[in-house]
């Protein structure tokens, strides 16, 4: 059987390609999502829209809605075409719809282009997930998972900073035109060095293109076939359901939830707030620079800790850091404090949901952890529709700025009750999980992080 044009010469080649591919792309995608609360202020200023806060935080949901299509519809297509064409398609597919986003005549037109725009972000992150664990090198695979993942915070920092650089003098538009540079960044290099998915290759019966591929990039084939058998073996999502698991089931998908809903509420709103409260656009802009710095550090810093005392109180604690941080930014006080604040937040936001889903990574048994991460992200997915139709409600009823921090305090506050309600199992203590695993289970939709799951070997599988 020939071998196919993904195969590629015999000469060897890292697998840190892939993966620095597939960071790339998470960048973008980030940076499409996070671009729009730098935008939001300029937006509410267009001359001839009237548009109020109400309708921009519609607008903002309508991305992360397509984003839940997308990311589910991503799987039944990738069955047909591979892994691949998905990231080719996808990659191109958001691109020409931000520089669309850019020439919107209307509010209702920006709506409709951002809901398709993210239809391609959230197709393109399940084969982004599976590429990278596939490529990484073995025994680093959710250690490099989860810098793939830093790219979403890495995307929202670069949006921070180019909106300073140029929504004062420019307005909105340019910020979503830059959102087509995967075209020119990512897509070239995609279509030259991005290899299928051996996985897929093997599921459609191209055995000797998979073996090819794994020889290349030093992909342990046997593994793999055992890894994909093991997942076909799972127990379905039943078993959540039963008695012993209802419970965790349901405390994980509402915290997942709520965490979400503080993730994409506040990237889509911090910088109005922060107008709200009398500061000029740039510095409202710099409020959000701060919170996505403070996301990247902290996810990092709260892994260790999780590792050293186990998921359940340090994820309770950064719910509450969170709810802490929310009710400072409410207060009129010192900069300084403000932004530490801030940093604090984007620790208890993004953070917190990557502490979340490493939580259900350990706690429910690897039989059914893929089925588990799909309903906690899935009912997740909501809360981020709900956080940005949240927060413009909040704005538009016009009770004050400090009402808006009060208002997105509750939900950090109740997912850490959730949390800690959460009965205890086994595998909950320290040590239950690498570092990389808890910061590789990232915010990514309902069909992805099964496919992390079940694509390594990790140390959690004999302690959950």
């Amino acid at each position: 059987m020939p071998v196919s044009r993904t195969a590629g010469p015999t000469t060897p080649r890292s697998g840190l390609v892939v993966v620095a591919l597939c960071f790339l792309t998470i960048v973008f995608d980030g940076y499409d999502l996070i671009v729009y609360g730098s935008a939001v202020p300029s937006l509410l200023a267009e001359p001839g829209w009237d548009l109020g806060p109400a309708q921009a935080g519609a607008i903002g949901s309508y991305a992360l809605a397509g984003m839940l299509i997308g990311a589910l519809g991503a799987g039944a297509v990738t069955d047909a075409i591979g892994r691949r064409r998905i990231m080719l398609v996808g990659i191109t597919w958001f691109s020409v719809l931000m520089v669309a986003c850019a020439f919107a005549p209307s509010p209702g037109a920006l709506g409709l282009l951002r809901f398709l725009a993210g239809l391609g972000l959230g197709g393109v992150i399940p084969s982004a997930i599976a590429l990278t664990v596939e490529y990484a090198p073995r025994g680093r695979r959710q250690l490099y998972n989860a810098l793939m993942f830093a790219g979403y915070s890495v995307g929202g920092v670069l949006a921070a900073v180019l909106a300073l650089l140029l929504a004062a003098d420019h307005g909105w538009r340019p910020l979503l035109a830059i959102g087509a540079a995967p075209l020119v960044v990512v897509l070239p290099l995609a279509w030259r060095f991005l290899p299928e998915s051996v996985g897929y290759l093997l599921a459609k019966g191209r055995d000797d293109e998979a073996a090819a591929l794994a020889a290349r990039y030093g992909v342990d084939l046997s593994a793999l076939r055992e890894e994909r058998a093991a997942a076909a073996d799972t127990a379905g999502p039943k078993a959540l359901f039963r008695r012993g698991a209802l419970a965790a089931t349901v405390l994980f998908g509402a915290a997942s939830f709520c965490g979400l809903l503080l993730v994409y509420g506040l990237n889509t709103w911090l910088p109005q707030i922060m107008r709200q409260a009398g500061y000029p656009l740039g510095s409202a802009l710099t409020f959000l620079l701060v919170l996505n710095v403070g996301a990247v550090v902290g996810a990092v810093v709260a892994s260790l800790l999780a590792d050293r005392f186990g998921p359940k109180p340090v994820t309770v604690a950064a719910f509450l850091l969170a709810t802490a941080c929310l009710v400072v930014l409410s207060q009129r006080v010192d900069t300084g404090l403000l932004l530490v604040a801030v940093a604090v937040a984007g620790l208890g936001s993004v953070g917190t949901q990557i502490l979340v889903n490493g939580y259900v990574a350990v706690h429910h048994p690897a039989a059914v952890r893929a089925t588990a991460f799909g309903w906690a992200l899935g009912v997740g997915r909501a809360g981020a529709i709900v956080g940005p139709l949240f927060g413009g409600w909040v704005l538009a009823s016009g009770i004050g700025f400090e009402w808006n921090f009060y208002g997105f305090a509750v939900p950090a506050l109740a997912g850490a009750l959730l949390i800690a309600l959460v009965p205890r199992r086994r595998g909950d203590g320290p040590a239950a999980v690498p570092s990389g695993h808890v910061t590789g289970a990232t915010t990514t939709g309902t069909t992805t992080t099964g496919t992390t799951e079940t694509a390594g070997t990790t140390k959690e599988e004999t302690t959950a």
